[in-house]
């Protein structure tokens, strides 16, 4: 691929590549809570409950969201660099962002749900995130790259300070009665649970907006590295994403701030090493985001560098230059593989049309398959989605504009 030093005109491979990667692995997490008989019955993140292959299922898409918030934010730089306004870009952003909020709370909620009951408007989860952050960055594009950094960056290491704020788990998590307006927010910015709107309406907001706000605004500074030099910037991500994983190994090992749950020593070493891999999601902790954003700068430093033009690779690119498209889709054969192969088995698959938390608190004992199971119907998933991504993705070539520029 050529150089191009100041504005960037072709896609990066790289880029293309690693978004591609977490959203392979994606399918995997999505058709496991379909499909594994586990995800109806405990967490796969429950020392208590699980195996170091269930854990290790489930601990390997952490990747997924924090990668695709950052690359997120990498995108919209680039976008700059290729031209665009920053008036433009802006409002591209909010018009996108308000676009994908109701994208979540529609399309990807029925593909969730397979039910059209919207007194419960759906999971606010990474979709919305990414609505809501790329609305903020609309405004934020117009700061310096350094001080976009600087909020970013501070966003995430800063916010476990807030851990200790917490709206009652009695009030966050049920249905009735509804919270005040102050704990409505603080839900909304940090803190899971159930936020009602009108009436009998409400959502759950899964992913709180804060840290993820900063993280989208860290990946649009660091898109800035795509203009340098392609060993400067191979080097500056490498050691990037070493510093972030040595950051991990040693805030972690101290034990006292980046996380709610302390590592704890188990029952045998290797259950001792999932504990101190164990970190929090909901919301994403300063630990659990240098964990999962070390390993990611490290797979784009080698793929910046190595990687080559072949199958594999083809493949992974295809995926992560439609990522909209891919994910809307993902959502439906994840779900749909979860009800086709209850069915077939002669399961019932009833549970699978309820809202939430019916959903899920209503699988009956016999729900669900062996691991070997979701690895199979991942892959088939997999099969399945490559060919309608290839179609998509030429089809979107060269063309701008609605409505091949949001989705």
């Amino acid at each position: 691929m050529p150089e191009v030093v100041g504005k960037i005109h072709q896609r990066l491979d790289s880029v293309d590549f690693l978004r591609g990667l977490v959203m392979v692995i994606m399918l995997l997490d999505h058709t496991r809570e379909a499909v594994h008989a586990g995800s109806f019955r405990f967490s796969p993140t429950d020392l208590s409950k699980t195996s170091v292959v269930l854990f290790f299922t489930r601990w390997i898409t952490h990747l997924c969201a924090p990668t695709f918030v950052l690359l997120a934010g990498t995108s919209i730089y680039l976008q700059l660099k290729r031209g665009k306004s920053r008036a433009e870009l802006s409002r591209f952003l909010l018009t996108r962002g308000l676009w994908l909020i109701v994208l979540e709370f529609t399309v990807i909620r029925f593909a969730i749900l397979f039910n059209v009951d919207y007194s419960f408007l759906g999971l606010a989860e990474v979709i919305w995130v990414f609505g809501v952050s790329m609305m903020v960055l609309a405004a934020l594009i117009f700061l310096p790259v350094r001080a976009v950094a600087a909020i970013g960056i501070g966003m995430i290491a800063l916010h476990n300070l807030l851990d200790k704020i917490q709206v009652p788990p009695a009030t966050a998590f049920a249905m009735k009665p509804p919270p005040d307006i102050m704990q409505k927010l603080w839900m909304v910015l940090h803190q899971p649970g159930f936020v009602p709107l009108f009436r009998n309406a409400k959502f759950f907001v899964a992913y709180p907006l804060i840290p993820w706000i900063g993280v989208m605004a860290a990946g649009y500074a660091l898109g800035s590295v795509f203009s340098w030099e392609a060993e400067r910037r191979r080097r500056f991500l490498l050691r990037l994403g070493l510093v972030l994983a040595a950051l991990f190994v040693l805030i972690r090992g101290i034990n006292i701030y980046g996380d709610p749950q302390p590592w704890t020593k188990q029952a045998t070493a290797i259950f001792t090493v999932l504990s101190f891999l164990n970190t929090a999601k909901y919301p994403a902790s300063l630990l659990f985001l240098l964990m999962t954003l070390g390993i990611s700068l490290l797979i784009l430093a080698w793929a910046d560098g190595v990687l080559k033009d072949n199958f594999f690779s083809r493949i992974i690119i295809t995926f992560g230059r439609v990522p909209l498209f891919y994910f809307v889709l993902q959502m439906f054969v994840s779900h749909a593989f979860g009800v086709i192969l209850n069915y077939l088995a002669g399961k019932s698959v009833n549970y699978f049309f309820l809202n939430f938390p019916a959903s899920v608190t209503s699988a009956p004992p016999d729900a669900g398959f062996r691991l070997w199971v979701v690895y199979a119907a991942w892959l088939a998933g997999l099969v399945l989605l490559y060919p309608l991504c290839l179609w998509y993705g030429k089809m979107k070539q060269g063309r701008r504009g609605f409505p091949f520029s949001y989705l």
